[in-house]
């Protein structure tokens, strides 16, 4: 698999992550992500333990930058792009570009138009203010 698409597993377990504390349900991570990706891959440990361990600091730079919104009131396949992408853009050497483009592919993809913008812009505002 390519990271393109070991993106679109991350984002998988993420949104499965995202449900589990929604709905204040206890899980195994090693488990989601078994399920999801039957190999052992560490790109995507790499960014799943990252965005968990990080989550408190990614939601709070999302919400400086979403205008009347939080990342709360996202969808979960919405929720679990964007902080994707903030975990990538702040906490890894893959260029920025890469992770901006990469997250609007998945928005494109799984969320509707306005999403798809709010998260570009989102993440283009945290480039931007590195």
């Amino acid at each position: 698999m390519n990271r393109s698409e070991l993106r679109q597993k991350i984002m998988t377990i993420l949104y499965q992550i995202n449900v589990y504390n929604t709905n204040k349900m206890s899980y195994d991570v090693d488990s989601i992500i078994k399920e999801v990706l039957e190999v052992d891959n560490e790109f995507v440990k790499e960014i799943v333990y990252g965005v968990i361990t990080y989550n408190k600091d990614i939601d709070e730079l999302a919400n400086k930058y979403l205008e009347n919104w939080t990342i709360d009131r996202l969808g979960n396949t919405d929720k679990a792009i964007l902080q994707m992408g903030i975990y990538e853009l702040i906490y890894t050497d893959t260029p920025d570009i890469v992770c901006i483009n990469e997250a609007i592919e998945l928005a494109k993809l799984y969320s509707d138009d306005s999403v798809r913008k709010m998260i570009n812009g989102v993440l283009d505002k945290i480039y931007h203010n590195k």
